[in-house]
């Protein structure tokens, strides 16, 4: 029986691994022998093909449901239901619209929609809509968030910006966006935000800052997955019932066990129900359900049954939920739990069973995420060991009876209130250790020296006394000192990351860093640290020797103060120190400065007689083993006409588009003298400016240089000295990316 639950679930997690799905052919065919191996006894086999041959079907159904390509960038009239609870980020209000529909063109069932200064919709409201749609891609680094498959599993079909609206019908059974606007009303001592994400699963109102310390702390599962809130709050209805029949209180006609199963799912889906039944909330409903069963009816099976029964169930319905790290991390801590405390001799008090699971779930999580490529929160088993009682106990509790008792005069209010305030001293203590201990981003460690760091963790989960038992430490922190892969001297490791509208270019040498610009900032949109400061560490980048800014402008200098405090920095380069804040304490980039790293060099231009910041961009040559990268900023023609004129304007082999392919640069007599290879074009996909301009990619094709685009390709790896071509990150090929 395990055994066939097994090859069930390998069957539908081969899907998160495929580069491609198979044709639709072989997705009849697989079934079909499936049916014909299961009288034999290789039905093990019959159920793997069973479950792959279904994943790849919902796989397939997703990818057809969305955007046409030729309706990207197309504005459309488009009519939908206002779904979920709309969320406002400063001026620009995010949500999701379901049933969408065109009179010009099918479009996907589900899209979601920005909308900059738009009004305050309600859940439920039917608009119609002018809303310029995009195909959903998002940037692509060593260490960046998947949007495209998070998109997909959550069954997006399409993003769009809206240009104008018009209400159609006022919202319809609304409940959920009403308390929530109710709940936003009520005096929580500054955390009625965090009181809405606790008892709607709704963090659209916490802040960058409260996100950062709950990340650094571990304890992100605690205030903002409603999957995780349903299983203590079920829980705890289950726990209060066997304490009631334990001292005699519960009624002796009623059956306990029985009883106590029932409220706590009952509970458990009122609770669902509040937080809007998404797809964790109903992995989480399905899991309790099988647990809840095998405790009434199958308690002699063990434990790792109902957890495989719960997994299979998860994915045939879901099958894409495999593209997210939830699943994984979810079905992750049970098992080690269950691995943990099942079948050991002996009985642990109440202080040994809390104090160790705390621990077991930080150690036996730390191969996944190490493998998913998470931060790893070293604090973790000191917050949770508070907060989980102070949540599960105490403020979860308090939080839904306040709820509940809204529509009194003062007692919902009051209750709510006594949350709030516990919840502000909990945050106390979480931001002081954030401060103290943030999360660690670990370096992208060999795929061996991973596998032994597993081991290491397995063996330190065995009990006392199993031999070998000590081998755990030593193979489990081998991860953390594994050896990476270094840059030969004399060549130079050259990352174009994928910021979107702007430019951060690492270039890494034997033994130095250099950062050259840092990302966009716009508001609280810091790229810097959302891709940037992660991309870096990720390719282990401890410190930086110098962060170069080529000019001031947002899209180029942006992210540099972020950069500067997540990371030790040598110095700090401007072509326009006016512009820059003081905090950076740049130094002006001096025409003729050169220096050498490890064999690799580097030469320095800025033109002295620049009118504005563009052309005051500080330009960077690195030259390794004869092969020249020239880094421009954004210089216009002007810039590159004096640029023309100086020492370093010699042939080149690639060439940073200067200005992002704008129609002001790029001039035909620059790039006829540098007469580059190839071209690396660093720009947002779709971006209101128009970059790269038509006229200008014309003439790099005329050149006959080759195009490298981030908005296309995600961020792009050159390794300079060697004159091979750079290495495009979409080319890793995964079936969800377009």
């Amino acid at each position: 029986m395990r055994t066939g639950m097994l090859a069930l679930a390998a069957g539908l997690v081969t899907l998160r691994f495929l580069p491609q799905l198979p044709p639709g052919w072989l997705l009849v065919l697989l079934p079909v022998i499936g049916l014909m191996l299961l009288p034999f006894r290789t039905y093990p086999l019959a159920l793997f093909l069973f479950g792959f041959s279904w994943a790849c079907f919902q796989a397939q159904r997703a990818l057809d449901d969305r955007l046409a390509p030729w309706l990207d960038g197309q504005t459309l009239w488009v009519e939908g239901r206002v779904a979920g609870l709309p969320q406002r980020d400063e001026r620009v209000l995010r949500f999701e619209l379901e049933g969408a529909t065109s009179r010009r063109a099918r479009l996907p069932a589900r899209l979601r929609l920005s909308w900059f200064g738009g009004p305050d919709l309600r859940s439920g409201e039917r608009w119609r809509l002018a809303v310029k749609l995009k195909r959903g891609q998002g940037l692509l680094n060593p260490a960046g968030f998947d949007y495209e498959a998070w998109l997909l599993a959550r069954g997006i079909g399409a993003t769009g910006t809206i240009k104008d609206g018009q209400l159609l019908a006022p919202a319809s059974a609304a409940w959920r966006d009403a308390l929530r606007r109710r709940l936003l009303q009520v005096d929580a001592q500054g955390h009625s935000a965090t009181l809405v994400a606790l008892v709607l699963g709704d963090g659209s109102g916490l802040s960058a800052q409260t996100w950062r310390v709950l990340q650094d702390t571990g304890t992100l599962h605690l205030l903002v997955i409603s999957g995780q809130h349903i299983g203590l709050f079920a829980g705890l209805v289950y726990a209060l019932i066997v304490a009631l029949a334990r001292y005699g209180l519960w009624p002796g006609r009623l059956p306990w066990l029985p009883w106590a199963c029932g409220l706590a799912f009952a509970a458990a889906l009122g609770y669902a129900l509040l937080a809007g039944f998404g797809v964790p909330v109903r992995r989480a409903c399905v899991m309790l359900a099988m647990v809840l069963l095998w405790r009434l009816r199958y308690r002699h099976l063990g434990a790792m049954l109902p957890l495989l029964a719960a997994l299979d169930l998860v994915l045939l319905s879901d099958p894409l939920a495999s593209l997210q790290a939830g699943l994984w991390l979810s079905f992750a801590a049970v098992a080690v739990l269950i691995f943990t405390f099942s079948a050991r001799l002996g009985a642990w008090s109440l202080w040994q069973t809390w104090s160790r699971a705390q621990w077991v779930i930080a150690c036996g999580l730390f191969p996944g995420l190490l493998v998913l490529g998470l931060p790893i929160s070293l604090s973790a088993p000191l917050a949770n060991w508070v907060a989980v009682p102070l949540i599960s106990l105490l403020v979860l509790p308090l939080a839904l009876l306040g709820t509940l008792l809204l529509p009194l005069p003062w007692l919902g209010e009051a209750l709510l209130w006594l949350a709030g305030g516990l919840l502000g001293y909990l945050f106390q203590g979480l931001e002081w250790l954030a401060a103290q201990v943030p999360a660690w981003v670990p370096a992208a460690v060999p795929l061996w020296a991973w596998a032994l760091s597993a081991l290491g963790v397995l063996l330190l989960l065995l009990p006392a006394g199993i031999p070998l038992r000590p081998l755990g430490w030593p193979l489990a922190l081998f991860a953390l000192f594994a050896p990476s892969a270094q840059v030969a001297p004399g060549e130079a490791e050259v990352w174009q990351l994928d910021v979107g509208q702007g430019l951060a270019i690492l270039v890494r040498t034997h033994r130095h860093s250099l950062l050259y610009d840092a990302g966009p900032r716009f508001g609280e949109f810091d790229q810097g640290e959302r891709v940037v400061l992660p991309s870096l560490r990720k390719l282990g980048v401890r410190r930086l020797d110098t962060l170069l800014l080529s000019h001031a402008d947002a899209d180029h200098a942006g992210g540099a103060l972020a950069v500067r405090r997540g990371l030790p920095v040598g110095e700090v380069l401007g072509g326009d120190v006016e512009g820059l804040p003081t905090a950076l304490r740049a130094q002006p980039c001096v025409s003729g400065r050169h220096w050498q790293w490890d064999g690799v060099r580097f030469a320095l231009w800025r033109w002295p007689q620049a009118r504005d910041s563009n052309q005051s961009s500080c330009v960077l040559r690195i030259e390794a083993n004869g092969e020249r990268l020239l880094l421009t900023g954004d210089i216009d023609v002007e810039a590159e006409q004096a640029f023309l004129d100086s020492p370093l304007a010699m042939a080149s082999d690639w060439l940073q588009s200067p200005h992002h392919g704008s129609r002001s640069s790029s001039s035909r007599v620059f790039l006829q003298r540098l007469a580059p290879r190839g071209v690396l074009i660093s720009r947002g996909r779709g971006n209101a400016f128009g970059h790269p301009h038509p006229q200008v990619i014309a003439r790099y094709k005329a050149l006959d240089m080759a195009i490298f685009d981030s908005a296309e390709q995600g961020a792009l790896r050159l390794l300079l000295g060697r004159f091979d071509e750079p290495r495009a990150l979409q080319a890793e090929r995964r079936f969800w990316r377009q």
